[in-house]
């Protein structure tokens, strides 16, 4: 199984893909873009408000009534109020849309990827990748759009009105933008160099916590509260290098653009004042120009400081868009299977791994009749677990075939095919959640099944003394229920699933006996109705199966029944004997029932 990492698009391929999104809420967006330059077109008219009042609110009484410099005033900020509000209101909301269509997408992709993609999507990065990543994400650049689109906008409004008031003072201050330009790109290289390095560090970060929460239960046993807190603090410390030295470079381009600005403005009011002194310009104009010009300096460094979160951002995007481009699981199949008797015929079958040098499986043929149990058995390694996930679809086979009620599993729809099939594991993975909804999980309720399967499994009797009854909630995995109360919820879900295949996959080698008697129970009740697959290292679990199959090698090397197989004296006869002496030590072990 691969575990390498999908390969980084640049930016523009990331802000590309986000526009695709972006154009789905083109109305919303426009609609705030209008309010926004509403917003920007209105800060000239302040300087020229200082020029009118300049220039004539001290002169004559007869220029304009004094009353109306307040109203004006209060009319001017109050529109500009508004229009900033429904601005941002509309980006907001046009973003929040957004960001929903990513985790959209994102968790459709999750829920259909590849197997190999989990050869390096942990659960820890896949819940940064789905929660966090699109809601820091794109809510930073929706704040970063409203700046840039209300700071370009104020400066032009700005700018345009300078080239009005004084068109060769203005022209001259272009002269320092090369030199800002020059600037800025190269401190933006360095940010975005070191913003990857910070954003693949926080995801390792990420992965660490999440080892440290999943498993629990390992690092308390193991005493490995040190070793822990060691590797988080020291990736932690790297992360915060990074942070730091990410922040200063981006720190640098603040200050290199306010002396840049600096060096224009000293030349310009040098100027400016050369010509009001020599009658050139009024009063009015000396100040409008001035003011117009100061105001300019702070949309220029909204630009600079936006860039900067604007590729942060964009890394942190680039990792959703991984998720969602992650190839999905192949599917061959071209027909459904609406209904199965659970008829397995296995031909030949050979799967190999790209990764591997010889064959998981290797020549396997086998034939289950519907309403058999039959059993894998053999050492790790040998094929059991390849030879399910070949049954379940997960894995491609590379040569042979397996066919269902006469029909190759090639030609299934891969939904089609699981629907027939239920699986009860070791692993067990339940839902945070109420026992009903765990029960009944992806189907429709009906509360006398429900209540039904859950006295199949012997779990009727708990669920009756909990105050919730069936709406009780079990917890992230089943955390506040035992482990056998885990397994019979697991297989009250299988029974409420009704299909025709079970697979009971090392379904009783954690469990205690009281537990393991309750399984056998109801492979017992399933006997004959539905067709088991049983694999197992406990081989007393398996003596009653119609037939075993004992794997070595990716081959089956031994079939028949429990008896036959002891009768052969071969590979079956020889685990026999060495789990009846792992459980009485000292003893000789009879090769017989």
């Amino acid at each position: 199984m691969s575990t390498e990492t999908p390969a980084q698009p640049s930016h523009r391929d990331t802000l590309r893909r986000l526009l695709t999104y972006v154009a789905q809420h083109k109305a919303r967006y426009i609609a705030a873009i209008v309010a926004l330059l509403m917003t920007s077109a209105i800060e000239p008219l302040i300087p020229a408000l200082f020029k009118k009042l300049l220039d004539s609110g001290f002169q004559a009484a007869d220029s304009f009534p004094i009353w109306m410099v307040p109203v004006v005033v209060i009319l001017l900020f109050a529109v500009r109020g508004l229009t900033t509000f429904a601005g941002t209101y509309l980006m907001a909301d046009a973003s929040s849309r957004v960001v929903y269509d990513v985790r959209r997408d994102l968790m459709g992709s999750l829920l259909k990827v590849d197997a190999k993609v989990f050869g390096w999507l942990t659960p820890g990065l896949a819940v940064s990748k789905t929660i966090n990543d699109p809601q820091g994400s794109i809510t930073t650049l929706s704040n970063n759009f409203n700046t840039l689109l209300r700071a370009s906008s104020t400066f032009l409004f700005l700018f345009g009105y300078l080239l009005y008031l004084n068109f060769q003072l203005t022209i001259l201050a272009m002269v320092t933008v090369p030199l800002m330009i020059v600037v800025v790109r190269r401190l933006h290289k360095r940010v975005s160099a070191v913003g990857s390095l910070e954003y693949e560090s926080q995801q390792r970060l990420v992965n660490i916590v999440d080892d440290a929460a999943r498993a629990w239960r390992i690092v308390r046993t193991f005493d490995a509260h040190a070793f822990e807190r060691g590797r988080f603090e020291s990736e932690a410390w790297t992360l915060r290098r990074l942070m730091v030295k990410r922040i200063a470079s981006s720190a640098l381009l603040t200050p290199a653009t306010q002396i840049v600005s600096a060096l224009a403005v000293s030349i310009i009011l040098s100027l400016a004042l050369w010509q009001a002194r020599n009658g050139e310009a009024s009063v009015g104009d000396f100040v409008a120009f001035l003011t117009a010009l100061l105001m300019t300096i702070s949309p220029l460094k909204q630009l600079t400081d936006v860039s900067q979160s604007f590729i942060h951002s964009l890394i942190g995007l680039r990792g959703a868009f991984d998720l969602i481009d992650a190839p999905e699981e192949p599917d061959p199949g071209s027909r459904d299977l609406p209904a199965c008797r659970g008829d397995i015929d296995v031909r030949a079958l050979e799967v190999c791994y790209p990764d591997s040098p010889r064959p998981a499986i290797d020549g396997v043929s086998m034939a289950i009749r519907p309403g058999q149990t039959v059993a894998f058995v053999g050492a790790s390694g040998a094929g059991k677990t390849t030879m399910v996930s070949t049954l379940l679809g997960f894995v491609q086979p590379t040569g042979g075939d397996v066919l269902i009620d006469g029909v190759s599993i090639q030609d299934i729809r891969r939904p089609s095919l699981r629907r027939h099939f239920a699986v009860v594991s070791q692993d067990i993975v339940l839902f945070d959640g109420s026992i009903a909804a765990n029960v009944t999980y992806a189907q429709p309720r009906d509360d006398a099944r429900v209540i039904s399967c859950l006295k199949a499994a012997n779990l009727w009797s708990f669920v009756e003394q909990q105050p919730d009854g069936l709406e009780s909630v079990i917890g992230v995995n089943g955390s506040r229920l035992s482990g056998g109360q885990r397994q019979r919820l697991a297989i009250a879900r299988a029974l409420y699933k009704d299909s025709a295949v079970w697979i009971f996959d090392e379904a009783t080698s954690a469990l205690d006996a009281e537990s393991e008697r309750v399984v056998q129970q109801s492979i017992e009740q399933l006997s004959g109705q539905k067709t088991i697959i049983l694999i197992a290292h406990r081989l007393s679990t398996v003596r009653r199966a119609d037939r075993i199959f004992v794997f070595g090698d990716g081959r089956v090397v031994e079939s028949g029944t429990h008896e036959g197989l002891i009768a052969q004296r071969g590979v079956y006869a020889d685990m026999v004997r060495a789990q009846s002496l792992e459980t009485n030590p000292g003893q000789t072990a009879p090769l017989s029932d």
